[in-house]
């Protein structure tokens, strides 16, 4: 039986397909704070703007390519059962191939209802004000805001639970609830193999014999997957 590899993506591994981050400029997205553009208080006082803001995500993903770390991690599917956790909204992973992909913080080619979370689209354009879902309600992104509850944290959980080996890959560990999953991990099974790659470790309390690559995710990721193909290669 293929051992369960779950991987929790940050920015980081996004950054490198021309993505950039809030964190890239001290809480700074292109100009924009985060309090103005994604935050349910943002929504009710500028819907616009907000919408204009993730109109522009939206296109700047379609044009963006999955990188070298993206299809590395689509390829150890052939030896694991590879289960991505991912805090970024973009689709680069599926596009790389990856079959079991989770959205914590939600999809930026879906939108939703603002009544109704559970009435949710695909999307491919641009979301205008106006626009609305079945139940007349304006149509958002489907994306989890600052202040917002994270709904797909129950499954990540248990994708955690049944983890045989767990890498965390182009995230600061800052932002929760998705940094708490490593953290779960480390107090209740200290026996699981856990690698972090990232251009910096994240300060945070590092485990005897955990394995630390500081690269960027493309260098990094290949040389976590050499590890992997070493160590568990039959």
């Amino acid at each position: 039986m293929r051992k369960v590899f779950v991987v929790l993506t940050g920015a980081g591994i996004s950054a490198e397909s021309g993505l950039k981050t809030f964190r890239d400029a001290g809480g700074l997205w292109e100009g924009y704070r985060i309090e103005e553009v994604a935050t349910p208080e943002a929504w009710q006082r500028n819907p616009r703007l907000v919408l204009d803001f993730y109109n522009m995500r939206r296109r700047e993903v379609k044009r963006a390519q999955p990188n070298m770390a993206h299809l590395k991690l689509a390829e150890l599917e052939r030896q694991f059962d590879v289960r991505i956790i991912t805090q970024n909204i973009d689709d680069l992973h599926e596009r790389a191939g990856s079959s079991k992909v989770l959205h914590l913080h939600g999809e930026i080619f879906k939108m939703r209802s603002s009544l109704h979370p559970e009435l949710i689209y695909p999307i491919e354009g641009d979301i205008h004000p106006g626009d609305c879902a079945e139940d007349g309600a304006q149509l958002r992104p489907h994306v989890v805001w600052f202040g917002e509850p994270v709904p797909a944290m129950a499954d990540a959980i248990a994708w955690v639970e049944e983890a045989d080996i767990f890498a965390v890959i182009g995230t600061s560990l800052q932002v929760y609830p998705a940094a708490g999953l490593l953290f779960q991990l480390s107090q209740h099974r200290p026996d699981v193999p856990v690698y972090i790659v990232d251009r910096q470790i994240p300060d945070v309390p590092i485990h005897p014999g955990w394995h630390l690559i500081e690269q960027p995710a493309t260098r990094g990721v290949a040389i976590m997957a050499d590890r992997l193909l070493s160590s568990y290669q039959s």
